[in-house]
């Protein structure tokens, strides 16, 4: 696909002549006679570099730089004149022009200028193309359902976004606080800045310390040097503490701190560290009943409480199960290069039905296992994994009698990992009856095989 450069230029058969030049070089040109014209075209058509007539009927082109830049900041602009001056070519500049030349005596410069603007253009829109990506990954956007559940506190989320308020996400294990953490940051004013995440269960307290706040060369055993903590990585952005409730108390009394006026110790330091960071918490404890048997401050409780916001488990929101699968369905599908087109009902009926304790991380993680062990377009029940046969048992008075049999089966198809001798003996049938019942039913054996491993 050819560049397209856009000429805007009064003189049609100087601008002609121009866009011949360049056509020969391989790029698509396109033409305006005014800036009017020339910034229709622009909505329309993907412009890399504009070629600019200083003197235009409409406007000068000088102050056009400004106009195209404001609306599309990827795109370079050379301004071109007959009459140059030191002030325009000056001003030019600053307004974001890539250059400034004269017609006539710069002619045999236009080219290579213009190779120059193209590759500039493209790497500053490819530029804006992956940011596009990021924030539409950690946006808002990324969390997905319709219930009333989840769209309360996506509403929530998006009104405190934008505010430095410290912010306290609560749910159980899996329901996506991370993820509501990262779309708060970027639709707020830190989103230029780094979005840190740690998770305080996953370091003991000597660790956690440093991790959090840095140390000193020498501070103890292996500190060979001074190191940065994530708050000063995090300064002038976000840290996310996930799971804040397995801090120990000294190093809540160290967070106090912070909240309150933005300084901190490193470890073995006795000078004094100041950061401007946002902060986010999560956890899946009851941190007011934590702190009423002295396991939180609860000073500590009221600074990170300051705004918190539930996120339902998935058991709480199922109209959104399938919704959620489908998406993971499509991601997973197209990360192996597997077509995949849907779910039968039997399969969206039991994930449906299923506890999900681990809510959408197991979710994610079911749904991955079952693309990859899948070989046709549409994912069956007996792709699950065993639990989800046997939770089955509380609720079979609401099936039809082939269902039941059907999982019955499977189930016991799994438990005798595949042998079918073996399981037409517990399930008291001979063994033809029980391969025709499998082609009946068309249960893969191979994928119950490697389920049941």
């Amino acid at each position: 696909m050819k560049t397209n450069i856009l000429i805007i230029d009064d003189e049609v058969k100087l601008s002609g002549l121009l866009a011949r030049i360049i056509e020969f070089e391989g790029y698509r040109v396109l033409q305006a006679s005014n800036a009017k014209a020339g910034l229709r075209l622009l909505e329309t058509e993907d412009v890399m570099v504009v070629l600019c007539d200083v003197k235009l009927p409409d406007m000068n082109g000088v102050e056009l730089v400004s106009r195209i830049k404001e609306l599309q900041p990827h795109i370079e602009v050379i301004n071109i004149t007959a009459f140059g001056n030191i002030h325009d070519s000056v001003k030019a500049i600053k307004n974001g022009a890539f250059d400034y030349l004269m017609k006539g005596d710069d002619n045999e410069k236009i080219i290579p200028l213009l190779s120059m603007a193209v590759d500039k253009a493209s790497l500053s829109h490819k530029v804006l193309q992956l940011e596009k990506r990021i924030n539409s990954k950690y946006s808002f956007l990324n969390i997905i359902g319709k219930s009333e559940a989840i769209l309360r506190s996506v509403e929530l989320a998006k009104k405190v976004s934008n505010t430095p308020t410290t912010i306290l996400l609560l749910g159980e294990t899996g329901t996506g606080k991370e993820v509501f953490a990262q779309a708060i940051h970027q639709e707020s004013e830190y989103r230029s800045k780094s979005f840190v995440a740690v998770n305080c269960s996953a370091f003991s307290h000597e660790l956690l310390e440093s991790e959090l706040f840095g140390h000193k060369a020498g501070a103890f055993t292996g500190a060979l040097k001074e190191r940065k903590g994530l708050f000063e990585e995090a300064n002038g952005g976000t840290i996310f503490l996930d799971e804040i409730g397995e801090m120990t108390l000294d190093l809540q009394a160290k967070l106090l701190r912070v909240l309150e006026n933005g300084t901190f110790n490193k470890v073995g330091d006795s000078q004094t560290t100041k950061v401007k960071v946002r902060v986010l918490a999560a956890t899946n404890r009851d941190l007011k009943k934590e702190s009423e048997t002295g396991h939180f401050r609860l000073d500590l409780y009221y600074r990170l409480s300051v705004f918190t916001i539930q996120l339902p488990p998935l058991r709480e929101r199922r109209g959104d199960i399938p919704i959620i699968a489908k998406h993971f369905m499509k991601e997973f599908a197209l990360k192996i290069n597997r077509k995949i087109n849907g779910m039968d009902d039997l399969f969206l009926k039991i994930i449906n039905e299923h506890s999900w304790k681990g809510n959408i991380r197991e979710l994610k993680n079911v749904m991955e296992r079952v693309i990859i062990l899948s070989n046709s377009e549409i994912l069956t029940a007996d792709l699950l994994p065993l639990e989800f046969f046997k939770e089955e048992d509380d609720r079979t008075e609401a099936m039809d009698l082939e269902t039941i049999e059907r999982l019955h089966i499977c189930k016991v198809l799994h438990h005798c990992k595949g042998n079918k001798t073996e399981t037409a003996n517990l399930l008291g049938i001979g063994i033809a009856t029980l391969y025709r019942k499998i082609e009946h039913y068309e249960i893969n054996l191979q994928k119950l095989v490697l389920l049941s491993v």
